[in-house]
């Protein structure tokens, strides 16, 4: 979505979070004299849109002592307001409907993440006036929150029941048409949402006769209700706060997943879509198993357990703002030039302590240090950037290690660099059967992956007697050949044989191994793995959006920003398993 916005969805939808929790009272940033102390109630869907963009402390800081799910047990707290952030679901009305009877709370903020229908809310008020609390329930409000911002220009649709929305779902053949409306509806309303919040009514583009049409008729029909009723509209008026109508209207462009079938399979070279393609990789949040070594345990005693860790990815991460669309070898050359750096600084620290002959860590010695010299007292100042700079060097390094593990045992750079080339059409150097064949090359998975690829882009379908012989070496690999079933029916019946998706004359150039991240001193022994240097391609989505905007009468007024939305977000593995089940008989 292409759109000239001040501020990014993700700052208007922390603002409306904030404005919710301070019981929908524009948040002051300055203000002095403690908060009001409060719970905060929130379903799973709930805590996915809260969680990538408000921190424990961020809500300590709002006045949320508990912050709990509403289908977890929880006992009274009756002189303290609650904040409820629910979901208007049958299951949600009833149990808010039970601690209104059980008198759970002081008073009762209820927001909830899309609009609620009257008859729902009747049945909250007769709920409220059975427990004699209506003068409890201080508010209702719809927040049009209905959707969840990972960053500053990207946006995804949900993430619980997400596979009620998926490419599966909609592509499934025995869909009805009731499940397809209900597909159709859930992603319209979670879309509505995000242009309420962003405050804009956008001109909608879309390509004909696929669910994106679908998605787009109803959108429509929607904004336009919504702007008939001039009293009530979301869009006008100071009803939104930070997010008014404007008549820079952003465009929105609608766009089926048949039309790129491909990238999503694609193996990658960049930093984030590499932890996303290997890692456990879920709402900015990324999850580790720590390689615990080698111990000296005594005999038929039990293995120790691998300890778990998680390291969330946001924008105040520096490193990772900079880095995520690096390529893979310059990553890793970036967090040893700033452990480099990290290190001169802190033995820095450790000189100007020795002249000044207090070895010791106490506190006295401390104390003495800051008095003596400007210099002491700025580098005593500068400790607790630094520890927090050692701390995102260890988390970066602790990642990049884990995606380094993937890239050597699944050889992920001769596969990138494959699949760069047939996209692109250049010469291939290599056989694509010799590649299936070898069994150090990559998992079953990948393996599949490199020839959905080669069968989707190629200009010409292979022979059946050479797919035959692809297909024996891809289940002597260990290959399930459903997803190829279902690609082999998807493009005979989208016809893309003579057609195929194009991805732009690109290519990406090895540039030897690495110096710098190759030497003994660096955290990464990168050897074995290629140094490869990332081109600009246009993919087909890219071109679709860039033959839009050349359209416009001025073109010197185009959009600035472009936002990225899906209706869910997947890797390759869960994209793999949606194709497999399709491609069941």
């Amino acid at each position: 979505m292409a759109t000239a916005a001040a501020a990014s969805i993700r700052e208007r939808q922390t603002v409306a979070l904030k404005r919710m929790l301070n019981f929908n009272v524009p948040h002051v940033k300055n203000s002095t004299g403690e908060p009001v102390w409060k719970v905060l109630i929130y379903d799973r869907f709930g805590q996915d849109i809260i969680s990538p963009l408000l921190s424990v402390k961020e809500l300590r800081d709002m006045g949320i002592t508990l912050h709990l799910l509403l289908h977890s047990d929880r006992d009274p707290i009756p002189d303290v307001p609650a904040v409820y952030f629910v979901m208007p679901t049958e299951e949600n009305i009833d149990r808010m409907c039970q601690d209104l009877r059980n008198q759970l709370y002081e008073s009762y903020y209820l927001n909830f993440i899309s609009a609620i229908s009257r008859s729902k809310l009747e049945d909250i008020a007769n709920a409220a006036l059975a427990a004699s609390a209506v003068t409890q329930v201080a508010k209702v409000f719809d927040q049009y929150l209905n959707f969840i911002t990972l960053e500053d220009d990207m946006f995804v649709l949900c993430n619980q029941n997400k596979e009620l929305v998926s490419y599966r779902a909609i592509n499934r053949p025995d869909i009805t048409d009731t499940e397809m409306e209900t597909v159709m509806d859930t992603i319209v309303d979670s879309l509505f949402c995000f242009f309420v919040t962003l405050g804009a009514v956008p001109i909608i583009r879309c390509s004909r006769g696929t669910a994106a049409e679908m998605v787009a008729v109803k959108l429509d029909k929607k904004l336009r209700e919504n702007l008939r009723d001039a009293r009530n509209s979301l869009f006008t008026g100071d009803t939104l706060g930070a997010g008014q109508f404007s008549f820079q209207r952003p465009l929105l462009v609608l766009v089926d997943r048949n039309i790129d079938l491909a990238t999503p399979l694609h193996h990658t070279w960049t930093y984030q879509a590499l932890v996303h393609d290997v890692l456990d990789f879920h709402l900015n949040r990324v999850n580790l198993e720590e390689s615990s070594g080698v111990e000296n345990s005594p005999a038929g005693a039990r293995p120790k357990r691998k300890n778990k860790k998680s390291y969330d990815l946001t924008p105040v991460d520096k490193f990772w703002q900079k880095h995520k669309g690096s390529p893979f070898p310059e990553v890793a050359e970036s967090v040893q030039q700033e452990l480099e750096s990290y290190r001169a600084q802190e033995d820095e620290v450790k000189r100007l302590k020795s002249i000044m002959g207090l070895e010791g860590e106490d506190e006295g010695a401390i104390s003495m240090l800051s008095d003596n010299t400007a210099k002491l007292t700025s580098a005593v100042s500068s400790l607790p950037e630094l520890l927090e700079k050692k701390r995102l060097i260890d988390l970066h390094t602790n990642v990049a290690t884990a995606v380094l593990e993937h890239i050597k045992a699944r050889k992920l750079d001769v596969y990138f660099e494959y699949e760069e080339k047939i996209m692109s059409k250049t010469t291939l150097d290599k056989s694509l059967l010799d590649i299936i064949s070898d069994p150090d090359a990559g998992t079953p998975e990948d393996k599949m992956r490199l020839f959905l690829i080669y069968y989707i882009s190629a200009q010409q379908a292979p022979s059946e007697a050479d797919l035959e012989q692809y297909k024996k070496a891809l289940t002597d690999a260990g290959c399930n050949l459903n997803p190829l079933q279902y690609i082999k029916q998807w493009k005979a019946f989208a016809k893309m044989a003579s057609a195929p998706a194009s991805y732009g004359n690109t290519t990406t150039k090895p540039m030897g191994l690495l110096s710098r991240v190759m030497n003994t001193g660096s955290q990464f022994v990168m050897e074995g793995v290629k140094n490869l240097v990332l081109k600009q391609q246009n993919l087909p989505v890219t071109r679709i959006l860039d033959n839009l905007m050349e359209m416009k009468s001025n073109p010197g007024k185009q959009g600035k920003h472009i936002l990225y939305g899906c209706s869910e977000l997947f890797n390759a593995t869960q994209f793999i398993k949606q194709l497999s089940q399709l491609g069941q008989k």
